[in-house]
């Protein structure tokens, strides 16, 4: 089996309750929930609500129908910003953001909500004090990713949620990469919107996402359709979780999901973390002790467990062919759908090699991945 160091993308491989808690889900349940009264109906009723009941207490949500399950945290972040925001609405975000934020974003601006990107600094760090620069009197939303998917960087998300408070804005908060790996406490935090995958930290399966709203917030849908009750109106209902639910839940993989925060739970995330933090440590202490390499990231301080970098001479896309090809060891190399990220670090067009460790990782993973680096940079890589 290959070396998978690509856990910013999805974590891989998942804890063994995750694939029984799915299969038991699809044998013994198999069934949709909230679409019937008979027994198998209420049982998939069950795994559901544990599951959201679970994640609502993880992320500090009070009140569990204000957390909603969505397919991926993209779908999450579609929703929050074509939900929420009008024509002649300000938004604030930044220049190291995902395309899953940034796209949305600038389809609204297309329909007429104005956009402002604070420049990050070279290390992809976002100042609360330039948030509150640019607040304007129309300013709704603040809009920022958490933790970098390419550089790792980590943002003050409380002072910039004071910022946005006192200008009288909201937080979306993209998590996808700090969901599981921080604490995140949307009350506590002042998060007004928090979107997060369940395949990656909470070691879920793909195709699962959250979205959790503070209480009073009302969206639009970007779908409607059934949803299991008030069959008779052909209006969608207002309730929550209801309105942003539409169609047949995939209860197996929110199964599995319940079971990933379980697992999380049981291990304790700053154990997860602590592991993660050890590789990474291990990982920036290899690459920079190599001639010609150039890391991107924070040279200090916490720092979330994806790490990039190149190789004088060698372009990313290749280099990353290699060590697939030639050791068998999966890394992402290009712009990792973040190409503000990567003009902000100075590695536009050409990007990077990222290589992100994840729990099920060992030391010895991270010896070998760098072992396989100096063969490639000293000619004596292996054939494939």
């Amino acid at each position: 089996m290959s070396l998978f160091l690509d856990n910013a993308a999805t974590s891989f491989p998942k804890p063994d309750s995750v694939y029984r808690a799915m299969d038991a889900a699809m044998r013994e349940v198999g069934v949709a929930p909230g679409r019937g009264g008979y027994r198998q109906s209420l049982a998939a009723a069950r795994i559901v609500f544990a599951a959201r009941s679970a994640l609502a207490c993880f992320f500090g949500v009070s009140d569990s129908s204000r957390l909603i399950f969505t397919h991926s945290a993209t779908e999450s972040l579609n929703i929050a910003v074509n939900g929420l925001l009008k024509p002649g609405d300000h938004v604030i975000s930044s220049t190291v953001e995902h395309n899953a934020l940034l796209r949305p974003l600038h389809l609204a601006r297309s329909r007429g909500v104005e956009l402002t990107f604070v420049q990050a600094d070279r290390d992809g760090l976002v100042s609360e004090r330039d948030v509150a620069r640019a607040m304007r009197p129309n300013t709704r939303l603040v809009a920022l990713a958490h933790c970098s998917n390419v550089t790792g960087t980590v943002q003050p998300i409380g002072e910039i949620a004071r910022s946005a408070r006192q200008g009288g804005a909201l937080l979306l908060v993209d998590a996808a990469q700090s969901a599981g790996y921080f604490p995140l406490d949307m009350e506590e935090d002042g998060i007004d919107l928090l979107a997060a995958p369940g395949h990656k930290g909470l070691y879920g399966p793909p195709g699962t996402g959250i979205l959790a709203l503070a209480e009073g917030l009302r969206l639009e849908p970007l779908q409607v359709g059934g949803t299991g009750g008030n069959a008779s109106s052909p209006d969608q209902p207002e309730e929550l979780p209801e309105r942003f639910e539409s169609g047949t839940t995939n209860t197996p993989a929110l199964a599995g999901l319940k079971a990933g925060l379980d697992f999380l739970l049981e291990t304790g995330m700053e154990a997860v973390r602590a592991k993660g933090k050890l590789l990474v440590e291990q990982l920036l202490e290899g690459l920079r002790a190599t001639p010609g390499v150039t890391v991107y990231g924070p040279a200090q301080g916490e720092r979330g467990a994806a790490v990039s970098f190149n190789l004088e001479g060698h372009d990313p896309a290749t280099l990353g062919y290699l060590l697939d090809s030639g050791y068998d060891i999966a890394v992402r190399a290009g712009l990792h759908c973040a190409p503000d990220v990567h003009r902000t670090i100075g590695t536009y067009p050409g990007g990077a090699v990222r290589v992100s460790p994840g729990f099920f990782n060992r030391e010895e993973d991270i010896s070998y991945f760098l072992k396989a680096l100096h063969e490639l940079k000293s000619g004596k890589g292996r054939d494939f």
